[in-house]
């Protein structure tokens, strides 16, 4: 179980592990947590156990590779290859550089924005992992324990859900979270801002994540470095301790919410 002292220690990929499946217990979670990394190293990407590669010559969406992950707990191996090169989905993650048609705002124009300075305005202020160093990014269920450690730890949760773990994560040293909302293409405010900056992040996910993905209507997507993925968690055993837990029971519309006020915020 994690705790002050499993969330000073070095992070491993055991560590890791144990607080997913905590996670999962606490939050009752539909699908699997997962793990990021991303490899200057291809080869040394691949010598991860029970790596698999995506089907050949077909190009997936990241947010298609990330539902074979957490769905079908699948630890995939991506590189440019395996997704659309010059893209969002191989740009926000670093593996290259979105192209011209793309940074120019041209390919978005007319279909999800007006006119081209909107379109542009959406690819400059877009998060992204910068392109040149990284050559591989290996998503893997963190219940496996193969990445030792993940980069950053993703989950996906409905609203209440994700508020219980937002407590958790200011149960003990508070701050304010801000999030960022990039609209289409919302993979930047998850796992692209989570990889560029290592600060937890929580998007609302796109169209695309939905049409393409499979994410459900009600799924939020929270990505978090390691760290702070086992501070939610120690912080999340804490409340459900006082009687804080999900599923959160209704109290009743029209009841006097006294009782439940006085043994909740006393």
């Amino acid at each position: 179980m994690p705790d002050d002292a499993a969330v000073k220690a070095p992070i491993t990929g055991e560590a890791v592990k144990q607080a997913a499946t905590q996670l999962a217990d606490l939050l009752k979670l539909r699908t699997l947590p997962i793990g990021m990394k991303l490899f200057e190293d291809v080869e040394a990407m691949m010598k991860i156990p029970g790596i698999r590669t995506p089907t050949k010559n077909r190009n997936f969406s990241t947010c298609q590779l990330v539902t074979q992950s957490r769905i079908a707990g699948f630890t995939l191996g991506i590189t440019v290859d395996n997704v659309r090169a010059h893209s969002n989905c191989s740009g926000i993650i670093g593996l290259d550089k979105p192209d011209d048609a793309f940074i120019s705002g041209e390919r978005m124009d007319g279909v999800w924005f007006d006119n081209r300075e909107a379109s542009h305005q959406h690819q400059l202020q877009m998060p992204r992992v910068p392109a040149g160093r990284y050559h591989g990014l290996c998503a893997s269920p963190l219940r496996a324990g193969r990445l030792d450690p993940p980069d950053i730890c993703l989950f996906y949760a409905n609203p209440a859900q994700m508020i219980l773990f937002i407590n958790g994560l200011q149960h003990k040293n508070y701050r304010r979270f801000e999030f960022s909302i990039t609209g289409e293409s919302a993979c930047a405010d998850s796992w692209g801002r989570a990889l560029a900056t290592r600060q937890t992040s929580l998007s609302l996910p796109c169209y695309a994540e939905r049409r393409y993905g499979g994410v459900a209507d009600d799924e939020l997507l929270m990505a978090c470095p390691p760290d702070e993925f086992l501070m939610g968690v120690a912080g999340l055993a804490w409340l459900a301790k006082n009687g804080l837990r999900y599923p959160i029971p209704p109290y009743g519309a029209q009841a006097d919410p006294a009782e439940g006020l006085a043994k909740s915020y006393s």
